[in-house]
This record gives C-alpha cells, structure tokens and sequence, in this order.
C-alpha cells in the first residue's frame, strides 16, 4: 500500500504571484484538499489556472476536531492530504495543529511546502533587531488577560512578533505603552505584500495616535526586545509581590520574574517569603 502524507502548504498573503510551483502541483495532485475556507481556495486555484483532482474539505477552527478522525484515515489508507489555511503557513495560528499532532501520533509522515509567513515578512521589515525573536500569537483580547501578557514582555530580551485585530490595535498599543514604556519601538505592518501594504514605525504613544484614527487590513505587530537593566533581588520583591496579588502562584511568579531579569530564583523566592514576615 503506498504510504499516504500529510502536507502543510504555505498560500499567499495577498499577492498570487508569490505562491511556489510546487504549490500548483501539490493543489493539482493532492487526493484531499482541506482548506480553512473552500472559497478562498477557489479563488486561488483560479489564479494559478489549476483544476484539483482530488476532493476539496473545510477545515477551519469550528470543525478541526471533528474533521481529524476521517482525515487521518484518509492518510492512513495512503493518500495525499494537502493543507492550506487563508494565507500563510498553516498550524502557526491558523488551523493544522491538532492535524499534525495527530499524524505524529500515528506515524504518519508530515512534509511542508515552504513559502510566504506574515511573522518573518513582518519581523525584516520592521527595522527592528530579527537575530532573536518570539512568535506571541494574536493579542489577548481582553484588558486584564492582555495587560498580564504586556507584562510578561516588559522584560523580554527578543523581539516580539504579534498578531493584531484592526479594531483592537489602538487599545492594545495604548495598553502597551503604558506597560512597557513610552520609549519601546515597534512596526505596525499593514496589508502585507497587498495592494495597501503599509509599514509605520516609530514609539508606542505615537504608533497608538496613529492607529486612533483607524486602521483597516491584516495587521502583524513587532515589538522591540527590552534593553538589558540592572536590578537586584530586592528591586523585584514587590513585582512578585504585586503578581501574586493579582492571581498568581508565588513559584511561578518568582520564577517568571527571576528567568527575565536573570536572577536567582531561589534568591527571589526567599526574599519574598522575608518581605512577608518584616
């Protein structure tokens, strides 16, 4: 029997002049297709002149789960299963990964047709330092949810690439300047690779001014990495202190806190049980 393969397919961002040759074969040839909108696959196999041989499923968030038991018997039974999300490489923030999970489970061969991604596209042009970076997904959406999450970047060494909804931007880089400080960089990218493909760069104040009037499209935001500060043990009581006022366990706040700032976390776990008992 031959051995059937799942294969991850990078789509286009916007312009369908970036979609790989291998990319029509894979869509032409494939057994199944299963697509995070059918229609948006219609459109772009029309671009690339290609006919699909094979039968064409949905695979978005809301069918994941129930889609993978038919799916992973279609590998199993030896045929090419092609996933391709709306833009860009699947599973990173779109559909793919409980897919894949599954097929490493069961033995299962993954592959991957390489090609266009909003987070390395987004990160070499924001002007910001890419030699070390971290992929932090979409924004949290609400307020107390994200300003724990700007927390945790108020420290972070690396460029931080993001996710952002068009309407939420203001509000999280408002929310992000106050957080992290008015002098933190970042590049808000707009429309990539798009007709309305637009780059700002500056300071968070002046970046949540601008986005205040309103922004339109699909939007990744880079964040400068935190430049290195010099603190104590003592400095971060009351940062642990606060974080575990607000929710959090005291080993996971002190070792959080201890891993960004690069102090010892036993040291840091002690000072705060002796700041309790002075």
């Amino acid at each position: 029997m031959t051995e059937g393969r799942l294969v991850l397919a990078a789509t286009p961002l916007g312009d369908v002049r970036d979609a790989s040759p291998r990319l029509s074969e894979a869509l032409a040839t494939a057994d199944v297709i299963a697509a995070e909108d059918t229609r948006r696959l219609r459109s772009l196999t029309a671009a690339l002149d290609v006919s699909p041989a094979g039968r064409v499923v949905s695979f978005y968030e809301d069918v994941e789960t129930a889609r993978l038991p038919k799916l992973l018997e279609s590998l199993q039974s030896g045929e090419t299963v092609v996933l391709v999300t709306d833009a860009g490489m699947p599973s990173v923030s779109d559909p793919g990964f409980r897919l894949v999970a599954a097929c490493v489970e069961a033995d299962v061969p993954v592959t991957c047709l390489p090609g266009p991604s909003a987070v390395t596209t987004a990160l070499a042009l924001s002007g910001l330092p890419c030699d070390r970076f971290c992929f932090e997904g979409f924004a949290p959406r609400k307020p107390g949810e994200r300003a724990k999450w700007l927390n945790s970047l108020k420290d972070e060494p690396r460029t931080a690439v993001f996710f952002e909804s068009p309407h939420r931007l203001a509000s999280t880089l408002a929310d992000a300047a106050e957080v992290l400080g008015s002098d933190r960089r970042a590049a808000v990218c707009r429309e990539l690779t798009k007709t309305y493909e637009e780059v700002k760069r500056g300071n968070l104040p002046d970046l949540a001014a601008w986005a205040a009037d309103g922004v339109k499209g699909e939007i990744t935001v880079v964040l400068s990495g935190a430049s290195p500060r010099s603190v104590s043990v003592e400095d971060l009581v009351s940062e642990v202190s606060s974080r575990v006022a607000a929710g959090e366990r005291l080993k996971s706040a002190a070792a959080e806190v201890a891993e960004a700032t690069g102090v010892s976390k036993k040291e840091l776990y002690d000072a705060v049980l002796a700041s309790r008992k002075s």
